[in-house]
């Protein structure tokens, strides 16, 4: 399992495996694991030439990629507390130096500078209740060996990932990524069939705990589960384990005006920059061009100057030949506005298709667009210049209303309140401002309070698919045609609704997985400073008109960053993010490329995907039907089932 992953960690592994009524411990490396950490004084230190012994009932293992303390000392597994916990963990506590403070007052002393050790100190000061003292993002699986407890975690918004399965022999398995079940005796890849049409039909995943593999789990942003180890795994129907949520977002109260709350969120957003900048390896930034990324850029630079760092700053950008999808100007301007050393890729459609497979096993599931791409270019090159950490602005267009469908739901609130007078002046300066005219507001503002049955055939008008489809083999697919978005983002009455939704049910996570799945196929850590909970929870509480106002989006970033941002960045009202030109790419330049993918797709579905897909996609080449990316799902789809060797679930029987 730890060979499988490599890729996250290359710098170090370990593994500590537990066998006997008192769980005794013993601890090995691997091929990875460096001289010094096996000549180490440590407690938690690997035995050269150990192997797992044949009586273990409890093994854990990690793969290290060395941010903070890259010493030995933040070597793990790592025990504490006289060999009490042991722990693997995944991921950044960023207020570790105040905990370690505070936890030495109390008693506790440390042999390392990792945040790991605190993490562990925190629970034997604390319990699970030191989960929410926790700043950062984590993923943990934690042995308690004199309570014979098994405790995993994972972080308020899942920026971490943690996933799980029960084999046929009861065997539990925790992992980072799904493809280490694949090494596990009694491992079949099947599809999970109503996942698998949200996916292909509305474009979304990772919206509940299932994954398109079936049966295999994953643990909810913010909830946690306690397993005894002296009882064989408690496992609900179908092999999903009970969990506990120990994080519901709630936005914050806020009275005061827009000068307030704009002072509020610069003062929330670069302390956050400042705690993600932490590492002993190079930190470098992400830099589409927009205001998301420009911003974490810009207070970056503002932040490092301040603290007298001499070296350049690193941005890495993803570029396009096709004026239409590139936004080199805008990155030239935050370029000359912090003299950062910028570094850009160019996307080619060629190395697309030569990387699909590769790109496929690294991100475990299918992927929405090829934009993933754009983002898996810009992670390389970033590795290649040797930076291991990097900042980017994933979570700000949930939080802040930066898509075009909160456009529907302003509509919506205004509507519901009966403030027509109000609502003429939004479309209007949507109009003004997007180029978006009354049909297209009222397309969706009709998306927003309409039924489902009415809303189905004004989705297909607008460009998105959905029910069931003369290209799905539904019966083989084992699922209904049903909406995944059912009594969820259809029916938000307002900004702050769809935001919570958008943060914690639907877009938000399976975002947060490709850019993990990106950026440690080059292992590279990716952190998210947007995603500082106390930064969300304030922009959550604040009224819908601080975020949308008179056409003007993420109105209350744009007020707390003047100053910071250059005008031409902080005024920019067109987004596109690491786009790559996708519908050029279909109608224009390589069509016969894409006829030639989805027919292979269709052919490594096992007749899931009807070979009337063809026909649709010749409709979107021909421009008979909207662009939309369900092709590019299709062809994804069966490079994924084709990748894992998937099979439906109907085969089984066979």
């Amino acid at each position: 399992m730890l060979d499988v992953i490599r890729h996250r960690g290359p710098d170090d592994e370990g593994w500590v495996a537990f066998e006997g009524g008192n769980l005794a411990a013993t601890c090995g490396g691997g091929a990875d694991t460096p001289t010094v950490c096996y000549a180490a004084d440590l407690p938690y230190a690997p035995v050269s030439g150990t192997t797992v012994p044949e009586g273990a009932r409890v093994a854990l293992g990690h793969r290290r990629l060395s941010i903070l303390d890259v010493s030995p000392g933040g070597h793990q597994p790592m025990s504490y507390g006289g060999g009490r916990y042991w722990i693997v963990f995944n991921g950044e506590i960023y207020n570790h130096p105040e905990l370690r403070r505070e936890l030495e007052a109390s008693g506790h002393r440390f042999v390392s500078r990792s945040d790991t050790e605190v993490l562990l100190a925190a629970y034997a000061e604390w319990g699970s209740g030191c989960l929410a003292r926790l700043e950062g993002m984590f993923a943990f699986v934690l042995v308690d060996r004199v309570e014979a407890t098994l405790f995993a975690a994972r972080d308020r918004f899942g920026i971490k990932p943690l996933y799980y399965w029960v084999a046929p022999d009861r065997c539990l398995a925790f992992a980072s990524e799904i493809k280490q079940f694949s090494v596990l005796p009694g491992w079949r890849a099947v599809v999970n069939g109503q996942r698998a049409y949200d996916f292909l039909a509305w474009g979304i995943l990772d919206h509940t705990d299932e994954t398109m593999f079936r049966g295999v789990y994953q643990l909810r942003p913010g909830t946690s589960v306690r397993i005894d180890l002296k009882q064989p795994p408690a496992a609900a129907p179908a092999g999903r384990l009970v969990q506990h949520e120990w994080y519901r977002l709630a936005g914050s109260p806020f009275t005061g005006g827009l000068e307030e709350a704009a002072s509020g969120f610069r003062e929330r957003f670069e302390a956050s920059v400042r705690a993600h900048l932490q590492a002993d390896v190079p930190v470098g930034s992400c830099l589409s061009g927009g205001l998301d990324s420009s911003s974490v850029v810009c207070v970056m630079n503002e932040l490092l100057r301040q603290g007298g760092v001499q070296e350049r700053q690193h941005a890495f950008s993803s570029c396009s030949a096709i004026a239409r999808f590139d936004e080199r100007e805008y990155v030239e301007e935050v370029v000359r506005h912090t003299g950062v050393e910028a570094h850009c890729v160019y996307p080619d459609l060629a190395r697309l298709f030569d990387e699909l497979d590769r790109i496929t096993w690294h991100q475990d599931e299918p992927f929405g667009s090829t934009s993933i791409f754009a983002q898996w270019s810009v992670f390389a090159l970033a590795a290649d210049s040797g930076v291991k950490v990097m900042l980017d602005g994933q979570g700000a267009d949930e939080q802040l209303a930066g898509y075009q469908g909160y456009h529907g739901a302003l509509y919506a609130s205004l509507f519901r309140q009966l403030r027509w007078i109000e609502l003429w002046r939004e479309i209007r300066a949507a109009k003004q401002m997007h180029g978006h005219g009354p049909l297209w507001a009222m397309k969706y503002l009709a998306d927003a309070l309409l039924p489902d049955a009415l809303r189905y055939p004004l989705r297909a008008m607008i460009g998105t698919e959905t029910a069931a489809s003369a290209w799905l083999d539904l019966d083989l697919l084992g699922a209904e045609p049903l909406n995944p978005y059912h009594g969820e983002e259809g029916a938000a009455l307002s900004i702050a609704e769809l935001s919570y939704r958008q943060l914690t049910k639907s877009n938000l996570q399976m975002l947060l997985h490709w850019e993990d799945r990106d950026s440690m196929a080059h292992s590279i850590e990716a952190r998210v400073p947007f995603l500082d909970h106390r930064l969300v929870e304030f922009v959550l509480g604040l009224p819908d008109q601080f975020k949308i106002h008179r056409g003007v989006t993420k109105r209350v970033l744009r007020e707390g960053l003047r100053g910071v941002l250059p005008e031409a960045i902080r005024m920019r009202m067109s987004k596109l993010g690491f786009a790559t030109p996708e519908e050029h790419w279909i109608r224009v330049e390589a069509p016969e490329r894409f006829r030639k993918a989805l027919k292979t797709a269709v052919d490594q579905s096992h007749g899931i995907l009807h070979p009337r897909a063809l026909s649709y996609l010749e409709d979107v080449i021909t421009g008979q039907r909207v662009f939309s990316f369900l092709p590019w799902r299709m062809i994804s789809f069966g490079a994924w089932m084709d990748c894992y060797g998937v099979a439906p679930e109907i085969f089984l029987t066979r």
